[in-house]
């Protein structure tokens, strides 16, 4: 039963990441800036998961090391992938986004591969670059400034930083993970977040007085503080302090399904070749960059996560 429980938080997680792709552009398209939308996202955050980490003993019993990661995941999760994806989502659509955010377990094993300080074999360097193919047909098709404010492909291009962003984090926090918990981390990283973004939140938070949002809204809002990146950031990593990163891997392939149906009934856009072509060739890629990764760090992987 155990097992089946991370099993189950992974599927909720990505389900829940799903809909928030959908959620995002719907509100960020129009609605709220995704500035104002990041500064009420921390503080609600912050303050739901720094007060009870703080009741655990062993909260300020950090070693310097242990704090150095999670200060460093803290950038990446907050700025890295927070604060890009909402960016990104301003720009782009839930079905692009949700389906380059399946390139993740490709950056997490580029950075494994970097940490273990090995050589990618050749299915790997295969996988890697089919699946980068993926992006990159989507990328270009919707247009080809990828830097500078503007247009789908500037989106999806901040949208890659953030997916990014987020695969290296789950390599680099997994030891502490294991060590200390998900509770204490992310107490830890969302206080770390707050204080470093202070200057924005100080600057946004006066701005949310003034908005006018319907009832509807104020529901999708709501569905972010709680459903959309909370919750399921806690979920992904109670599963990923459990099961391997392949778990991780294969279940983030749920995300783009529930986006797009999510997206297709609301309007919001629809599938198109470019969509079908990059998926396919991300998920071949990935797929053939796990098979070949050698047997025996797939095992110790497992060992150290059972």
């Amino acid at each position: 039963m155990g097992a089946l429980r991370y099993n189950l938080a992974l599927v909720a997680a990505n389900i829940l990441f799903g809909v928030s792709f959908s959620v995002y552009v719907s509100l960020l398209q129009g609605v709220v800036y995704f500035e104002q939308l990041f500064a009420l996202q921390l503080i609600f955050s912050m303050l739901l998961f720094t007060p009870s980490a703080m009741l655990h003993r062993d909260f300020f019993r950090l070693s310097l090391d242990d704090f150095g990661s999670i200060f460093v995941v803290a950038i990446l999760v907050i700025f890295g992938w927070w604060y890009m994806l909402m960016m990104g989502a301003s720009y782009t659509n839930p079905i692009d986004s949700s389906t380059i955010s399946t390139i993740g377990p490709i950056f997490t094993l580029i950075t494994s591969i970097i940490a273990h300080s090995r050589r990618a074999n050749r299915g790997e360097k295969l996988g890697i670059f089919v699946a980068l193919s993926g992006v990159a047909a989507i990328l270009f098709d919707r247009g080809r400034t990828l830097v500078g404010e503007g247009g789908e492909g500037y989106g999806n291009a901040i949208i890659l930083i953030a997916i990014a962003s987020i695969a290296i984090n789950t390599v680099l926090i997994s030891p502490v993970l294991r060590r200390h918990g998900t509770a204490i981390v992310m107490g830890w990283y969302y206080l770390i977040g707050t204080v470093l973004a202070l200057p924005l939140l100080v600057e946004q938070l006066p701005t949310l007085i003034h908005l006018h949002l319907s009832f509807g809204e104020n529901v999708e809002i709501a569905y972010i503080l709680l459903f959309g990146s909370a919750l399921p950031m806690f979920l992904l990593y109670v599963g990923s302090e459990h099961l391997t990163a392949a778990h991780t891997a294969i279940y983030r392939y749920i995300q783009p399904l529930v986006a797009t149906l999510v997206a297709v009934v609301r309007g919001q856009s629809t599938i198109d070749r470019t969509n079908i072509v990059g998926a396919v060739l991300i998920f071949s890629g990935m797929l053939c960059a796990i098979l070949s990764t050698p047997r025996a760090e797939r095992s110790a992987e497992e060992a150290t996560r059972g």
